[in-house]
């Protein structure tokens, strides 16, 4: 699986699409950094994470890490060579998988330069920056599970990554169509960790939801190998 790991974040700096969603994001990131931060003078660095530019961005550029993850192996026919090559498809899929949250963890590490600027202003509460930060990368694994699932459905890069963000955009605004479906929005899921918060059920519904897709993802990898 390391083999998977290795050669998935090679293609991310090689193709500069691991540039590209970092350093888009860090802009984004800026640009919540200067409303949240510094116009109104506070040390909230968790509000940052939960902010319109940051979660609006996030929206279109996961699929740029998402899309080509299966779509891109079968447009160019190297689908054959992956699904026959000794390497299982769950180490596959979760090689994938593991590639493109490391490029999420990654960024979220470039973000502590903007933590240490507060820290020379103020006193952040260290406990409640921590718990957002977890809730961020289980909040960014959960489109990232279903943004590889959706590319395994398509060889259609842009069909997967617009899957990808529709998706993304649903989960947002269901509990504006109905109240009684916030328990199903992510992104509300997330605002409890910027408030210091770990809620175990939606600890719970992040993790089983992202180990539904890649079981999903998985077991149609599994069934196209059959058929082939």
């Amino acid at each position: 699986m390391w083999a998977v790991i290795k050669k998935e974040l090679k293609s991310y700096f090689t193709t500069t699409i691991g540039y590209i969603f970092i350093g888009i994001f860090l802009m984004a990131f800026s640009i919540s950094f200067y409303f949240t931060v510094i116009r109104y003078g506070n040390v909230n660095f968790e509000y940052i994470f939960y902010s319109l530019p940051t979660i609006l961005v996030l929206a279109f550029i996961i699929p740029l890490l998402t899309m080509r993850t299966f779509s891109e192996e079968r447009k160019t026919g190297t689908e054959q060579l992956l699904l026959t090559s000794p390497v299982s498809i769950t180490k596959i899929v979760l090689g994938k998988f593991i590639a493109a949250t490391s490029i999420v963890l990654l960024t979220e590490i470039c973000t502590f330069m903007y933590f240490a600027i507060i820290c020379h202003f103020g006193i952040p509460q260290i406990s409640t920056t921590f718990t957002t930060m977890l809730g961020f990368l289980m909040f960014c694994m959960t489109y990232i599970s279903f943004g590889i699932f959706a590319s395994s459905l398509t060889e259609n890069q842009i069909v997967a990554g617009i899957l990808t963000i529709g998706f993304f955009i649903i989960t947002w605004v269901l509990p504006d169509f109905n109240p009684g479906l916030q328990s199903f929005s992510f992104i509300n899921m997330l605002y409890k960790f910027t408030m210091g918060q770990i809620n175990i059920a939606d600890v719970v519904t992040y993790i089983t939801f992202t180990i539904t897709c890649i079981v999903l993802t998985i077991t149609l990898m599994q069934r196209r190998k059959s058929v082939k």
